[in-house]
């Protein structure tokens, strides 16, 4: 019988309680997203998705899903950092729900994308210029 992804990620949690379960439903969904987003750009039939992409399309589709909210959002989950994205991601591999390559390690996901230039200077007020007031 197989499990649904929601029974895999309660299963994570029981085990590694860091990460909320909407995380991994979003890690998922930026998954499917960076997918999508790399087929249109490409006629390759592979899906893999290394780091960077899955990280790229994690940024991309938080920013759009929540806004200015996105890092309360990420941090309510427990996701402060990308090495945070890379534990979730080895978890769901682990569960045998992500796949991997031989290439592929948790330490790809280290430092890998700054969260505050990624999720808080977007939002940030541009400095005004004294000549504009």
């Amino acid at each position: 019988m197989q499990r649904s992804f929601n029974e895999v990620v309660e299963q994570i949690i029981q085990g590694d309680p860091r990460y909320g379960k909407e995380a991994y439903i979003f890690l998922k969904e930026a998954l499917e997203f960076t997918i999508k987003q790399k087929k249109r750009g490409k006629t390759e039939a592979g899906s893999h998705v290394n780091a960077g992409e899955l990280l790229d399309g994690f940024r991309q589709l938080a920013l759009k899903e929540f806004g200015p909210m996105v890092m309360t959002v990420l941090e309510y989950w427990g996701v402060r950092t990308s090495s945070d994205v890379g534990q979730m991601v080895f978890n769901l591999i682990g569960s045998g729900v992500f796949g991997k390559t031989e290439s592929d390690s948790v330490d790809d996901f280290d430092q890998a994308l700054d969260f505050h230039s990624a999720f808080v200077a977007p939002f940030e007020p541009r400095s005004s210029n004294p000549a504009n007031s």
